[in-house]
């Protein structure tokens, strides 16, 4: 391959260029190997070579050592960051997560050998050659993801390995190999011991793709086991390919539709358990409940959702009615947004400041405020200051 069709950063080169020139050997590894040959811009570059970290700090003044016992080195070139770590061996795997242990080797053949998938044991030098041990670029032509060696091993190791590989499916629109499908199938139990932040990252990606009905696999292979109950028709899920790609709007469609099918019984406790943020779990829990039973069908019943619970709830609330009752709510809560039209009380022409001065206080005050953001929800043109304060004065 040829480095000028290819064209990596200039940061990552100028790494390789003083790595080989000091004489190790120097190598762009794993996904971003893999996303050149497809054709995808890298999100991340990783270089992998025979330098030890100690010699990797040496030589890069501007590094740190951001997992020096698995011999990674963080080297800052020219504003930008690049992982480089040294070849290496796993020792045992006892957490079914992390190797104990990892052995610092000359062989780049066998820091390949340890990756998960052939189409991420994939490296490539200054050259532009492609080294492929593990058939990976075959693969990458069969859209196939394909464990590097014995499949049941590989999650053994790893078995978070398991949802990497149908978040990759999702993601790349690859088809995983059958005997890694079924090895799958085999260790899924392993998966029950995860740390649920992992899990819920490799979910949000998958979630966050152009295929998000593959989480009906993740689900069906049993590697939510313990956090949601049964199966998940993938004809649902695919219902979220028409959300935006907001991870709070997609995790809104996904658990009403999961609720829908009884697959869950509680949006805060299942957002909870994989570790969203509080701002998720109250916009989504919130957002599922209001459209549960029957959604807003015009834009005034969307004014009071919105007047009610916010921006980001609404939205929530919009995107889980489209999954469920069919398009036009998101549609129709934009069209609102846009409009201009006074849809809360910071909108309101009148200030309870204002009211105040008027002789109102205590729940009085709040009464009429509520009253006023009502009607002018309801009549959007009369939402001017006289006008309000003259309906007040005849309230008071």
């Amino acid at each position: 391959m040829d480095l000028n069709s290819v064209r990596p950063p200039k940061y990552v080169i100028s790494v390789m260029e003083r790595l080989t020139c000091h004489g190790f050997e120097a190598y762009m590894v794993g996904g971003c190997v893999r996303d050149l040959i497809i054709g995808r811009r890298p999100f991340d570059w990783d270089v992998c070579t025979s330098a030890l970290p100690e010699e990797v700090m040496t030589l890069f003044t501007r590094s740190r050592p951001t997992g020096l016992k698995h011999g990674t080195v963080t080297v800052i070139s020219q504003g930008s960051t690049v992982e480089v770590t040294t070849f290496r061996s796993d020792g045992e795997y006892k957490d079914h997560r992390r190797p104990e242990s990892v052995l610092f080797i000359g062989d780049l053949k066998g820091d390949l050998e340890r990756r998960d998938f052939t189409i991420n044991a994939l490296a490539m030098p200054l050259s532009g050659e492609i080294l492929d041990h593990f058939g990976g670029r075959q693969d990458i032509e069969k859209k196939l993801i394909r464990c590097v060696g014995e499949p049941e091993k590989r999650f053994e190791e790893d078995a978070l390995r398991m949802l990497r590989a149908f978040r990759f499916s999702a993601v790349l629109g690859f088809e995983i190999e059958h005997q890694t499908l079924t090895a799958i199938k085999i260790k899924a139990h392993l998966s029950g011991g995860l740390a649920k932040e992992r899990v819920r990252i490799e979910l949000e990606k998958t979630l966050l793709s152009d295929s998000p009905q593959v989480i009906s696999d993740v689900i069906g292979y049993g590697l939510l086991r313990g956090i949601v109950a049964n199966d998940m028709p993938e004809a649902d899920l695919i219902l979220l390919k028409r959300l935006p790609k907001n991870r709070m709007l997609r995790w809104a469609g996904l658990c009403a539709l999961l609720l829908r099918r009884g697959i869950i019984d509680d949006t805060e406790k299942f957002l909870t358990i994989l570790r969203l943020d509080s701002a998720t779990i109250q916009g989504c829990t919130r957002g599922c409940a209001l459209v549960s039973a029957v959604s807003p069908q015009d834009a005034i019943s969307w004014k009071r959702l919105l007047a009610a619970n916010g921006i980001e709830t609404a939205k929530c609330a919009a995107c889980a009615a489209d999954v469920l009752y069919g398009r036009g709510h998101m549609e129709l809560l934009r069209s609102v947004l846009l409009s201009g039209d006074c849809c809360s009380l910071k909108a309101l022409a009148v200030s309870g400041d204002e009211l105040l001065k008027l002789g109102f206080s205590g729940t009085e005050l709040g009464k009429t405020l509520s009253l006023l953001l009502d009607y002018v929800i309801e009549h959007p043109s009369n939402n001017k200051k006289e006008l309000l304060l003259a309906m007040v004065t005849e309230i008071k």
